[in-house]
């Protein structure tokens, strides 16, 4: 399902739903990150997604990447928690959602890199070349504060 994320953009539809997501910054042993290229819109993005029903929040990263990267994950800290409300994505169904996600930091402990139907392409990144990758700015700032080393997480 194709989407249209907005940002401060006076154009962007008024939102319809809220939505609570998550996301890992998940690393290897050489510091790279994990990222897909998204199916729905081409950007590169952390892993990640909508909390379901029954899940924790941690849980629900935990899915997401499984689902989404092929490994299986440990939580091993907070990045940061994202609400702004200026951050508006539309699906073509009619769902134009105020989603707020709250980004983990995390390491691999077992599985095999797969691509899901929600992505066109995995791969690990060295955070120097982030830089060329399209992607939207609420992933920038995600990874941004990571790349930072903050002493505490992003409360935003």
């Amino acid at each position: 399902m194709p989407r249209r994320e907005y940002l401060h953009d006076a154009d962007a539809p008024a939102p319809n739903s809220l939505v609570v997501a998550t996301s890992a910054v998940v690393t290897d042993s050489r510091g790279r990150i994990l990222l897909q290229q998204r199916a729905d819109s081409g950007n590169w993005a952390l892993p990640g997604g909508a909390m379901e029903m029954g899940e924790s929040l941690a849980g629900s990263v935990i899915r997401e990447v499984k689902e989404e990267a092929g490994y299986d994950i440990e939580v091993t800290g907070l990045v940061g928690t994202y609400t702004d409300p200026g951050h508006v994505i539309a699906y073509d169904d009619g769902e134009v959602r105020r989603q707020f996600n709250i980004c983990y930091t995390a390491r691999i402990v077992s599985g095999e890199m797969q691509i899901s139907d929600e992505s066109t392409a995995i791969r690990f990144v060295d955070p120097a070349g982030l830089g060329e990758l399209p992607m939207h700015p609420t992933q920038r700032l995600r990874l941004r504060h990571y790349l930072e080393h903050r002493a505490e997480p992003y409360l935003g």
